[in-house]
């Protein structure tokens, strides 16, 4: 059940957007084996003013932030970053240096699902 955060500069359009979406849960059905039905996204805009970045960084530059359950191997989350930064690439022409992805990995005692501790 990865929960993922993307940010990005506003201006994209809803089809971008979808694909964006879709890159990122394709890479983890391959990379974590999630279910397809697992697609737990939101997509934050920034304005130029509130959006500081290192230069040489494209308008197309986006975090993507992954809070997961913990156990995935070194080599899954590899994947994922590899996978979800190629389909980005391929279906929406963003350069690799304008990915940036964090996967966090809090402890199931501190997940909470329908009022429950998960752990």
């Amino acid at each position: 059940m990865p929960l993922v955060k993307i940010e990005m500069l506003k201006g994209k359009s809803l089809e971008y957007k979808k694909a964006v979406f879709d890159c990122v849960h394709s890479g983890l059905i391959q990379a974590f084996g999630i279910e397809d039905w697992d697609r737990f996204q939101r997509i934050t805009e920034y304005d130029k003013s509130c959006w500081e970045v290192p230069e040489g960084k494209t308008e197309n530059f986006m975090i993507i932030e992954m809070t997961v359950f913990p156990g995935r191997t070194k080599d899954q989350k590899k994947a994922a970053i590899e996978i979800i930064t190629s389909l980005l690439g391929e279906k929406l022409g963003i350069a690799a240096t304008d990915v940036f992805i964090i996967i966090n990995e809090p402890p199931l005692e501190n997940w909470g699902m329908g009022g429950k501790q998960k752990s």
